[in-house]
């Protein structure tokens, strides 16, 4: 017996009314990120390792997806390498090329080898998959899609403020609840320089990024294993339980944190994202979280991260500033900020929220009844005319029995009906069908474009 055929792990297959319902997120971020200024671009799935390790941190290359090099990969690889099972020295022998684990990294070097097509500042947005070698969870899948806008070669707040309103739009579009949070990288600098452990800045970001998932208590534990001393973690406390508004917990910052020159500049740089934002407005709730690190080494300032209020899921926006992530591919001083949505978990928001518009999963807005070889041939002069005005047809190919043609148009959620007999056909007419009231009227083909797009 032939062995069942299955997906990997962390994968998923979409079927037709799953991918109307996806198409519906996509679209929707994609006229927002036209409405903001935004021009597409695309880049390969696959890039060269040399371009994607080291940018993630430690933690981020060991979930690259590494493809193997083409023909016979071990030639020329050194048998004592294998013996000693050696992988991190073996892995660049064996292997060229990997998939990439997010968009802003082949943005950047998009902008370092298209340097001289582009203008600065330049307004990019990106829809593709991307891959990750994680543990698949709700939520949290080894193949998905991001959804970027980047802004580069301005280092102007105000392209933070701009994009704490796409994000807002985007999210109002799609009538899902968001918390906003917001953070500086500089501000954690400024921490770690404040409790005497300014070489220990990523090993205090990783553990703190994680207060909302496991509790204070264990982050604590987590700063000592990674060698913070309990004078330094004692320091830390009452950063990390500021409360109040956010301009009370601004203020708060801003006294904490004077003695640190680049932590002041981050609180001075939250402060102005915050206070422009406000001012414009959002339908959004906008928070201040101190502990918001995000994990990715090449943020510099700000920081991004919206939660769903109404449904349980990590993260379904995040972004921040980078102020040299071209630098590495040899065009320094280049400094960009991005969001990146994760369409696949909006996707699982909208459905738990049950959030879609009733009419997403027809795949034609009329289905025509086939009668036999002269109907359907008049059916689809008609069809010709209503697509034409832009409504999408379908004529049931088989002149199956008219209850198993209904059949199909009620199971495919097809609103609305056509039939044109031999009467219908020698008057020019066709009878539609409102397969939701359950009416139906003759018409000529322009009463029905009409009556459909009505």
């Amino acid at each position: 017996m032939a062995q069942k055929p299955s997906i990997p792990k962390g994968t998923r297959d979409f079927s037709p009314a799953e991918m109307a319902r996806r198409n519906y997120i996509f679209n929707t971020i994609r006229d927002v990120f036209r409405l903001f200024g935004y021009n597409q671009i695309e880049t390969p799935a696959m890039e060269n390792l040399s371009t994607l390790m080291g940018k993630y941190g430690e933690e981020g290359d060991k979930l690259l997806f590494k493809i193997l090099n083409s023909g016979n990969y071990l030639a020329g690889v050194d048998p004592n390498l294998l013996n000693e099972e050696a992988f991190t020295k073996l892995t660049p022998q064996i292997s060229e090329k990997g998939l990439r684990y997010d968009l802003t990294v082949p943005f950047a070097r998009f902008v370092v080898q298209h340097r001289n097509d582009i203008q600065m500042p330049f307004r990019r947005f990106q829809i593709q998959p991307v891959w990750r070698a994680d543990r698949p969870q709700k939520g949290r899948y080894r193949e998905f899609y991001q959804c970027d806008a980047d802004v580069v070669g301005s280092d102007s707040l105000l392209n933070e403020v701009e994009l704490l309103q796409l994000i807002d739009e985007v999210f109002r579009r799609l009538k899902i609840r968001i918390a906003i949070k917001l953070n500086n990288r500089k501000v954690l600098a400024g921490i770690a320089e404040l409790i005497g452990a300014p070489d220990k800045m990523i090993d205090i970001t990783v553990a703190i990024d994680k207060i909302d998932k496991i509790g204070i208590d264990k982050v604590n534990e987590e700063l000592a294993d990674r060698g913070l001393s309990p004078e330094s973690i004692a320091a830390l406390q009452p950063i990390l339980q500021i409360d109040g508004t956010i301009d009370e917990r601004l203020a708060k910052l801003e006294t904490l944190l004077a003695p640190s020159e680049i932590g002041s500049l981050g609180v001075k740089e939250l402060r102005e994202v915050v206070s422009n934002t406000i001012a414009l407005g959002l339908d959004a709730t906008l928070d201040l979280d101190v502990s918001l690190a995000r994990g990715l080494n090449y943020y510099t300032g700000s920081i991004i991260e919206v939660k769903a209020l109404d449904y349980a899921i990590g993260s379904i926006t995040g972004g921040g500033r980078y102020d040299n992530l071209t630098g590495v591919f040899g065009m320094p001083g280049i400094s960009g900020v991005g969001i990146s949505f994760g369409a696949d978990r909006i996707y699982d928001v909208l459905n738990g929220l049950d959030l879609y518009p009733a009419d997403l999963g027809a795949s034609a807005q009329v289905m025509f009844i086939n009668f036999g070889p002269s109907e359907a041939t008049a059916s689809l002069k008609v069809i010709k005319q209503l697509r034409a005005a832009g409504i999408s047809c379908e004529l049931y190919p088989d002149a199956a029995k008219l209850k198993k043609q209904m059949n199909y148009a009620n199971t495919a959620g097809i609103p609305f009906v056509a039939l044109i007999g031999e009467s219908e056909a020698a008057a020019g007419t066709l009878t539609l069908r409102n397969m939701t009231a359950g009416t139906q009227a003759t018409l000529t083909p322009a009463q029905a474009i009409k009556e459909i797009k009505g």
